[in-house]
């Protein structure tokens, strides 16, 4: 199911498969002490115990928008049940440093962010010199946009970390497929053990089966009739309130 979308793409899936056996080699490994998946999953178990039930993930590249996306449904599926994990989000910076920016600065403290940063550029674009200086901004002439957007990140990081936001950062060289298949497969690993973790099995899904089956009932799925009459019955109840 994934690696069709991924193929049709025009992704190198020979270099993200690479990238995968990569991470399944070298998080094999059962030493706590090297393991950065392990770490990961310990240190997300150890914040939750401090009250930090909500994880950000924070990236600083919009392209990365749909890997973010991939995490809530990773860990909300394998995490969330039995009344247990942790709530993933996720914020695209610097953009949502104007909208959640205020509240995971100054809002209630109990939430942790995971940053992932790639360290080399995907592309180099240089900021140009004004003749005239008109917007103040000469003293960034010649350097590139990678380098202002890791400044933010850094600028960000500590602000938060200072504010009672604690941050794990996640680095790594250069954004390509290899890359890619590597780090999802470090956050797979991650989550398996981080929902052991909780004490919760990360490889079903009991939750999301609820709604179907409801659904299908509303819809009138044949074998529902008695489920459907219930349901229609309780939206009847709920908006006589």
């Amino acid at each position: 199911v994934g690696l069709l979308p991924i193929a049709a793409a025009g992704i190198d899936l020979d270099a993200f498969l690479s990238g995968c056996q990569i991470g399944e080699q070298e998080y094999a490994d059962e030493s706590l002490e090297t393991n950065q998946a392990y770490r990961y999953a310990l240190a997300r178990n150890l914040l939750l115990k401090q009250g930090k039930a909500i994880e950000i993930f924070t990236q600083y590249k919009p392209r990365l928008n749909y890997l973010s996306e991939w995490l809530k449904q990773l860990y909300g599926e394998s995490e969330g049940k039995d009344h247990q994990g942790i709530f993933p989000a996720s914020v695209i910076n610097s953009t949502d440093l104007h909208s959640l920016g205020q509240y995971i600065q100054d809002g209630q403290r109990i939430l942790f962010e995971t940053v992932i940063d790639f360290r080399s550029p995907s592309a180099d674009i240089f900021i140009p010199k004004d003749p005239a200086d008109l917007d103040g901004l000469n003293y960034l002439s010649g350097k590139d946009l990678h380098f202002i957007n890791r400044k933010a990140m850094m600028a960000t990081i500590l602000a938060h970390v200072e504010g009672g936001v604690p941050n794990i950062l996640l680095e790594t060289e250069r954004y390509d497929a290899k890359t890619i298949g590597k780090l999802m497969y470090f956050f797979m690993k991650a989550c398996g053990l981080s929902g052991y973790l909780l004490g919760v099995n990360p490889f079903n899904q009991p939750g999301v089966e609820e709604y179907k089956l409801n659904m299908f009932a509303l819809l009138g799925k044949p074998g529902t009739e008695e489920r459907k009459a219930a349901l229609e019955e309780q939206l009847n109840r709920s908006r006589a309130l």
